[in-house]
Formats: C-alpha cells, sequence, structure tokens
C-alpha cells in the first residue's frame, strides 16, 4: 500500500459485507489514539453510539471503558454497554496505532478477518471505524512466552495452526514473505532520523549487508518448495488467548495475515518463545519441535508421523526461522522511524539482526545438507 493511502473504513466495510459478512456496521468518526483513557471513553461511546443504533438512546452512564492491553502498534479497549433489559453486551474495540499502514495491508486484513471468524477463529469482526475495528469480546486470558513451550498448549497451537493454514481467503495466492521483505527494505534504507542519537544508531545498519543476506536467503528457501497456506505471520504469545476454564485456545489478531510458507509461520512462531526481550535460549529444542510438528501434521494420530515428514518440516522452520529475523528486523528500523510508542526499536533490530547471524551458519548447511541427500535420492 502506498505511504500516502490511507484506507477508507466504509469501502473496506461495503466489501466485507459483500464478501460474507451482511452485518458489519461503519462509522466514518477517528478517535485519536494519544489521548488518554479518561479523554478517550466519552469519544469511544459515541463511536458506539453511531456503529450500533439499538445503543443510541442509552445514557453515557450506561457504559463502561477499560483498557485490555495495549501491543507495541495496538490499543484494545473493552466496551461494555448495559441495556435497557438489563442484559450487558461486551466488546473489544481496536484502535489502530499511528502510521501502522506503513507495514500492515489493512484491507487484506479485514477481507480475511470475515472468513477467519467463519471458520472459527479469533473473535467476529462487529464494525469498523476511521481508525480501528469493533469485534466481539473474548472471555479469556492472553498467554505468555513461557505457556507456548507448555507440552499441551503447544499440542494445541499446532492442531489449531493446521486448521487454521486450511481456511480458504479469496484472492491471489501469491506468497507475501519476500514481497514484504524487499518492500520493509525499500522503506527501511532510505530512513533519516531527527534524533541524532537514532540517527548515528541507524548508521551502523550495513544494508547492503542486509540486502545480500536477503537475495541468498531468498534463494535458499526457494528450493525448499515449503507449501503455500494462509498464514498468521504473528503467532507470539499476545496473539494466543486461552479461556482455562474451558481450555479453549483462540488466535487473535490478523494485522498480518497474508498467504506464505507454512515454514514461514512456524518458524516465526517458534522465534517468539523468546519473547520481547529476545531470550532465544528459550527457543525450542529439536525434542520440542518434533513434539509441535507431530500435532501439526497428525492431529488425530500424532505418533504415527513418518521421521522424514518429521525432518522436512525441521528444515523448513529453521530455515524460515532466518526469514523471520531479517522480516522483524526491517521492520523493526521503520518502525523506529514511524511510531510514537515508547519502545526501543532500533534496539530490537539490532536484537534481531545479532541472532539471525549467530543462527545462519547452522540453519543454512542444516539445509544444504538435506537439499543434496533429498536429490540423491
Amino acid at each position: 500500500m502506498g505511504a500516502g493511502r490511507i484506507w477508507d473504513a466504509m469501502e473496506v466495510a461495503e466489501e466485507a459485507r459483500e464478501n460474507c459478512c451482511s452485518e458489519i456496521h461503519s462509522s466514518h468518526t477517528t478517535v485519536d489514539t494519544s489521548l488518554s483513557l479518561p479523554q478517550m471513553t466519552p469519544k469511544i461511546i459515541e463511536l458506539c453510539k453511531d456503529l450500533f443504533k439499538k445503543w443510541s438512546n442509552l445514557d453515557d452512564s450506561q457504559f463502561s471503558v477499560e483498557t485490555i492491553s495495549g501491543g507495541i502498534t495496538n490499543l484494545l479497549l473493552k466496551v461494555s454497554a448495559k441495556e435497557e433489559n438489563g442484559n450487558s453486551t461486551c466488546m473489544t474495540v481496536r484502535l489502530y496505532g499511528p502510521n501502522t499502514e506503513y507495514v500492515i495491508n489493512r484491507e487484506r486484513e479485514l477481507q480475511a478477518i470475515g472468513y477467519l471468524s467463519a471458520a472459527g477463529f479469533g473473535a467476529k469482526l462487529l464494525g469498523v471505524f476511521g481508525n480501528g475495528m469493533v469485534q466481539s469480546f473474548i472471555n479469556a486470558r492472553t498467554l505468555t512466552p513461557s505457556d507456548m513451550k507448555m507440552p499441551k498448549l503447544a499440542a494445541e497451537i499446532a492442531k489449531q495452526l493446521r486448521k487454521f493454514h486450511q481456511v480458504e481467503i479469496p484472492g491471489s495466492k501469491e506468497p507475501q514473505l519476500w514481497i514484504d521483505i524487499f518492500k520493509f527494505f525499500e522503506k527501511a534504507s532510505t530512513l533519516k532520523f531527527d534524533d541524532i542519537e537514532k540517527q548515528k544508531k541507524y548508521k551502523e545498519i550495513s544494508f547492503e549487508e542486509v540486502h545480500n543476506e536477503v537475495v541468498e536467503l531468498k534463494e535458499l528457501t526457494d528450493r525448499l518448495n515449503s507449501p503455500v497456506v494462509f498464514a498468521h505471520n504473528d503467532l507470539l504469545s499476545g496473539n494466543l488467548m486461552l479461556n482455562d476454564d474451558e481450555g479453549k485456545l483462540y488466535f487473535i489478531d490478523f494485522e498480518y495475515g497474508s498467504y506464505n510458507y507454512r515454514g514461514f509461520d512456524i518458524g516465526n512462531h517458534f522465534n517468539e518463545y523468546a519473547g520481547y526481550d529476545c531470550d532465544y535460549s528459550l527457543y525450542p529444542t529439536k525434542d520440542e519441535q518434533y513434539h509441535f510438528f507431530r500435532h501439526y501434521l497428525a492431529p488425530d494420530k500424532p505418533n504415527e508421523v513418518s521421521d522424514q515428514d518429521l525432518e522436512t518440516l525441521y528444515v523448513e522452520a529453521n530455515t524460515f526461522m532466518l526469514a523471520s529475523h531479517l522480516y522483524w528486523a526491517l521492520w523493526a528500523s521503520i518502525q523506529a522511524k514511524m511510531s510514537p510508542i515508547d519502545f526501543d526499536y532500533l534496539g530490537y533490530y539490532f536484537l534481531r539482526y545479532e541472532e539471525y547471524t549467530k543462527q545462519k551458519e547452522k540453519c543454512l548447511s542444516l539445509a544444504r545438507s538435506y537439499l543434496s541427500a533429498s536429490r540423491d535420492e
């Protein structure tokens, strides 16, 4: 999406309605994300009354608004409305972070949400507005990075991911990974920071080197023929929710969802075991990965997966894991310039790129010996 193009909530809602979700409401309202919660609350109530006509006559005191979480790109709010019959309805209002359209294709996201929610994933899309969306409220807790490692949860995530990868989304099935990485590279390599310290840090990046790494890795991963599926692309602990009472797991937040390589979605998920602190000592061992693969490849008969299928997926995941480091490193350098959120994005760039460099030789030789062995068969 061009930097200057701000997507139109009305157009998108219209499209979503035509595609699959006739009950999506839309409003032209935008909400200033820099406001404090008390300042924002009346705006959010006004937005909900505008979107959902059945509430237009409710008194403002019938609403309550609280923060659920702020990711490093979104603000999530829980809105409760007490209706005239005494029932309470809860919803989630998601406000997009400023300038996120530089790295996120909102049209693609909203189109996917309709189909994914029809397939039982995520929250139901109820409405869209100028700079966000309203979804049904999920009563569950967000996972932590250490939760994802637990064998029972890892198996459940793997089963759900298999189902997610089977959802058909209309439109181009072209994998987006390298298209996105090259797009990020173009933007990342031409930034200029007003902050002198940031500019100095940014100047330490050798974009020529990064470009060579990207080209080399793309050539190698192309030879792996990893199946192309509709991928989540951002399966970190914050995008996984669990209702402990029902034992039900939810995938949420499909901002980065697109057709992509199966190996990338899984390798990227494994990187997220490290959390935002980038503690890569938590990256799953081969045994932990095989446990995940068994439940991904054969949810009903995990112990019957062949060694060859396990090895294939192991090579895919651990080669594309390198691409995940490059992807989020370049993403972070763009965010360092665009995002008003107080997060050390440039520091994050270096953490991801350093881990890429550290793992590169081991993973590339794994892929090369796998490819030469399968050529000799």
